[in-house]
């Protein structure tokens, strides 16, 4: 296996292309995920760590449409899950790219 920071810099910002394309936030990751996981060190727990927070924010915004009718809580909830599903990618692609483990909050574990 090689270390390649770049390879997993680039997984973690691959969140991001939903910014430009509207969709891929999930599909994305997931395949350089599962193409290079015996490839790369260290891309097995990276790519688990995106995929578990990509799942999780996919959960969360469908939570948040039946809170829309109480109160417009769920448009304030979307407004902070996209702002956490873009702040996120670039803190844990400088945290990857200076050696330290990347952290997602609002999380769960769907894959470990």
């Amino acid at each position: 296996m090689k270390e390649d920071r770049q390879l997993l810099v680039l997984t973690h910002l691959s969140q991001l292309v939903t910014l430009i394309l509207g969709f891929g936030s999930l599909i994305l990751p997931l395949i350089l995920w599962i193409t290079q996981k015996d490839k790369v060190y260290q891309m097995d727990a990276h790519g688990k760590t995106i995929v578990n927070f990509q799942l999780s924010l996919v959960v969360l915004y469908i939570i948040c449409v039946p809170l829309i009718l109480l109160f417009g809580l769920g448009l304030l909830g979307w407004l902070v899950l996209g702002l956490v599903s873009i702040i996120y990618p670039i803190i844990n692609a400088i945290k990857v790219s200076n050696g330290e483990n990347p952290e997602y909050p609002l999380s769960f574990n769907f894959i470990s």
